[in-house]
């Protein structure tokens, strides 16, 4: 190799040292744990709810999604989630009889392999080029408000996840009650603000007042807290104090990891029921709306479409077939973890780190602690993330921007499907160009070529 060449030429792969830059730290160790927490608020009650409904196996879960968090971190270089595939989820308990491990491993490898086909082929690349940012920013949006809604739900009320609904009031007091879930509330806003990396606007210079200094140095170390970290431990710690019966019910090493028995109705069932409804969310949500939030917080990361999609489906065809939850991609996860520290790869290593130590010595035994956490405290860590997904709306400074967006929103939330959303807001997109097109008259020899040319208004 040419000695003339600098170090900053050498491609990384060739050195051998391109995971150094994908784990750099870019704030501290204690904000890259906090965020690896920060999208808990989704991924805790789906796998505890398919546990107990539809009889997942938690441990092969943990063990491959753990996988999953390192290997995409280490690729992306930024706090790329691991969620489950919630729509999936959704038809997977609400059905009667409720869908089997089997079936859902083939709504999941369907997915994947639709999600695989539109990556390698480059369909997906061209989506996400040509498809219009207030369409992508109300899906965006819709999702958010979604997640929002339903932390509120799971800090007023108690939940049901089996039945998928919630049911009475939460008490004021007790070891999951309101005040519980409000003190964590008050502890994330002190500490973490409205979210921002700069806390209280520019750098103090030697012509600030002493008192804006001081401000400036609070507001610094009370954004150098772990404070998501902190509160998930804390749920973990009253987990034991709920149930100290917990610690009999747990049992020592992974499950058995098998082979699914997989027949053709599985596939069949699987198919129109858990991948139809599955398969546009993916696309919009675990593919084109995490790669724009991507390109929003993390502009000199260049985050292919192709590469995430190709990612979902290599993901689910390992481990569908040993009975993992499907999974993908998500501009939640990847707002909520970012919300609250993460700013690299290595707060998803870090994650999966934890998943598989959790895997492996626990087992599905560890259910029985995810079944005693506070649901009020998830609710506010999911309130936040939801949150932060929501505002990346906030781009949209035209008033048609806005109401494609809004009117995208609105039908994804009251049709409870982000597709149909997605297709009402292209048709209004494209008719909103079409009134403010000029016309499609070539100009005449000696007129004016700008009275007559096409344009648009």
């Amino acid at each position: 190799m040419d000695s003339s060449l600098s170090d900053a030429d050498t491609p990384l792969l060739r050195r051998g040292q391109w995971w150094r830059s994908q784990l750099r730290l870019k704030t501290n160790l204690f904000s890259e744990m906090s965020g690896a927490v920060g999208d808990l608020g989704t991924f805790i009650p789906i796998v505890l709810t398919l546990t107990l409904v539809s009889h997942l196996d938690l441990s092969t879960t943990l063990i491959f999604t753990a996988l999953y968090n390192i290997l995409t971190g280490l690729l992306f270089g930024v706090p790329m989630p691991v969620q489950p595939m919630k729509s999936i989820a959704a038809v997977a308990v609400s059905e009667t009889p409720h869908l089997t491990p089997s079936q859902i491993a083939t709504a999941g490898l369907s997915t994947a392999a639709t999600l695989f086909i539109l990556g390698s082929t480059g369909l997906m690349s061209l989506l996400y080029r040509y498809l219009p940012l207030p369409v992508v920013r109300g899906v965006q949006l819709s999702q958010g408000l979604s997640f929002a809604f339903s932390a509120v739900k799971y800090i007023q009320f108690s939940q049901d996840f089996v039945a998928s609904k919630s049911t009475t009031a939460r008490s004021w007091l007790g070891l999951d009650g309101l005040i519980l879930a409000l003190s964590a509330l008050l502890f994330l806003v002190l500490t973490t603000g409205s979210g921002s990396d700069g806390g209280c606007g520019s750098s103090t210079s030697s012509g600030e007042t002493r008192s804006r200094r001081r401000v400036a140095n609070r507001i610094r170390i009370l954004s150098a807290i772990p404070a998501a970290l902190i509160v998930f431990l804390l749920g973990l710690v009253l987990c034991f104090i709920r149930d100290p019966g917990i610690f009999s019910n747990l049992k020592f090493g992974p499950s058995p990891i098998r082979l699914l028995t997989i027949t053709w109705d599985d596939w069949k069932i699987g198919f129109l029921k858990g991948a139809i409804p599955q398969i546009p969310l993916s696309i919009l949500n675990s593919v084109i709306a995490v790669c724009k939030l991507s390109t929003d917080l993390f502009p000199d990361r260049d985050l292919s479409a192709a590469r995430v999609s190709i990612s979902v489906g290599v993901m689910n065809f390992v481990g569908c077939w040993f009975g993992a939850m499907p999974v993908c991609h998500g501009a939640g996860g990847l707002a909520g973890q970012y919300r609250f520290g993460a700013r690299s790869g290595l707060s998803v290593v870090i994650l999966g780190l934890g998943k598989l130590v959790i895997g492996l010595v626990f087992g599905s035994s560890f259910v029985t602690i995810l079944n005693q956490f506070p649901i009020g405290i998830l609710g506010v860590l999911l309130l936040f993330a939801g949150i932060e997904l929501a505002m990346a709306s906030r781009d949209m400074n035209t008033k048609e921007d806005s109401f494609v967006m809004l009117v995208c929103a609105a039908i994804s939330l009251t049709g409870s499907s982000a597709a149909l959303g997605f297709v009402c807001g292209i048709v209004l997109f494209l008719l909103l160009k079409l009134r403010s097109w000029d016309c499609f008259l070539k100009p005449n020899a000696g007129e004016d070529e700008d009275e007559n040319s096409c344009a648009v208004a």
